[in-house]
């Protein structure tokens, strides 16, 4: 447990203290004036709490001084717990110094019971905030990391669920074996098929991507695999090469796989296989080298069960599976993804944000996507608020989205996730004040 540090000018205070916290295995440091009490916290870099004193001058009961080393501590370290030992003329300064971040205040004489228990519940707190300030942290360097060593075609994202999904993306991409994205429609399967495609051994290649589920039936086959003359009606007098034919050395990503006709997926197994094809109306054998990247919102096991797709082709496709989770289950990203589809000159308000967080987001990515070029269309600010975002104020729950702003327990750890844990940043991008955010951090039960 962190050590805890004593500053008052008082060396009898000092010693009860010492004492009464050494029968409870707690480590302490002691000073007798506010300079010295600063040089301990400059040198060691394991005090976990600090307990003050108010006054520091004999004949001094204004606070003053307590209240001058209170915010020297803070501006050391913002997040340094501190309890102010006050005499009952220095009340109303600790109160206002508790609404500024001080962690708690204790009258003279203490209560050895309540201020030991005091004591180590904000040790236990600090060391779980610092916990979590380092994972953070090490998120932020693994995001940092992978973006230093991959192509990730400018996504953007906060979440631990996608930072997983792409670094088994970033692996997979230098093999050569087929892979198959899944997850709901605008999720984003087009764009890991991008980052698959980018850093791939193959991106020099040729990267063709084909909407399996906008081609035409008639036409799939022709489309995929290409036509000689007259194969089919409207073909013309001229060869039609097939999207296989102008992947050959590249990539070919099939989106809406599962939208593949029959006849389609017995030839589509035989390219997995063999690389081997017949155009259309052709008896001569075409082989080509190409690596297939596919994606699907259907449930593929579930078409099997029902005879509409062939086993033996997904276990073709799916070598590799990369499933991508909806938006609305990994809420860090929304508000990143929002601020990077808004006009340079446009901003969220507090409120927008909160609404955002809410909201279900059904359409995913896409959605989100067209909710904020829309919205910085129509906004005659440069603020955006929750009207001009125009969601539906009942989400899929049938939870009603409050329109009077009041930070709910996810905007709040996001935002203070997104920023790193800093907490001005954190209150000036929810548009509240320092102690305003403290306050609802404690509501909750955030630690910070």
């Amino acid at each position: 447990m962190d050590k805890v540090l004593i500053i008052d000018d008082n060396p009898g205070i000092i010693s009860a203290l010492e004492l009464l916290l050494s029968l409870h295995r707690i480590e302490t440091l002691s000073a007798l004036t506010p300079p010295a009490g600063l040089q301990l916290l400059r040198e060691h870099g394991d005090i976990g709490l600090v307990i003050q004193d108010m006054n520091f001058t004999a004949d001094t009961t204004s606070g003053e001084e307590g209240r001058e080393l209170f915010f020297a501590i803070r501006e050391f370290n913002p997040d340094l717990p501190v309890i102010l030992l006050t005499a009952w003329t220095q009340l109303e300064m600790a109160v206002e110094l508790v609404k500024a971040g001080a962690a708690d205040y204790i009258g003279k004489p203490w209560d050895d019971h309540k201020l030991v228990a005091t004591v180590k519940n904000l040790l236990e707190l600090n060391e779980l905030q610092e916990q979590q300030r380092q994972a953070r942290q090490q998120a932020l360097q693994a995001r940092q990391q992978l973006r230093q060593q991959f192509d990730l075609q400018g996504i953007v994202y906060r979440s631990s669920a996608m930072q997983k999904l792409l670094e088994m993306a970033t692996q997979v991409a230098r093999s050569d074996v087929s892979v198959l994205i899944t997850g709901p429609n605008g999720a984003g399967k087009e764009k890991i098929a991008d980052i698959v495609q980018a850093n791939s051994p193959l991106r020099n290649g040729p990267y063709i991507k084909v909407n399996v589920g906008a081609l035409p039936e008639d036409l799939m086959e022709a489309e995929l695999f290409g036509a000689e003359p007259g194969a089919y009606t409207g073909a013309g007098n001229r060869a039609r090469q097939g999207r296989f034919e102008a992947a050959d050395g590249g990539t070919l990503f099939l989106d809406e796989i599962g939208e593949l006709s029959a006849s389609g997926q017995v030839k589509l197994l035989r390219v997995l296989q063999t690389g081997e094809f017949q155009r259309l109306g052709s008896s001569q054998t075409r082989k080509v080298k190409v690596r297939v990247v596919s994606a699907t919102n259907s449930d593929l096991p579930q078409q099997i069960a029902a005879g509409e797709f062939r086993q033996d082709l997904f276990y073709r496709l799916n070598v590799i599976e990369l499933k991508l989770p909806p938006l609305c289950d990994r809420p860090e990203d929304i508000l990143p993804l929002a601020r990077s589809f808004l006009s340079v000159d446009k901003r969220l308000s507090p409120q927008a944000q909160n609404m955002l967080m809410h909201y279900h987001w059904p359409g995913n990515v896409r959605e989100l996507q067209n909710t904020m070029q829309r919205a910085s269309v129509l906004s005659r600010s440069e603020t955006i608020d929750e009207e001009t975002l125009a969601l539906p104020v009942r989400e899929n729950t049938g939870k009603k989205v409050d329109l009077n702003f009041e930070p709910s327990r996810e905007l709040l750890e996001q935002t203070l996730a997104g920023c790193n844990g800093v907490i001005s940043q954190a209150a000036r991008e929810l548009g509240l004040s320092r102690q305003a955010l403290y306050r609802r951090l404690d509501k909750y039960g955030i630690p910070y």
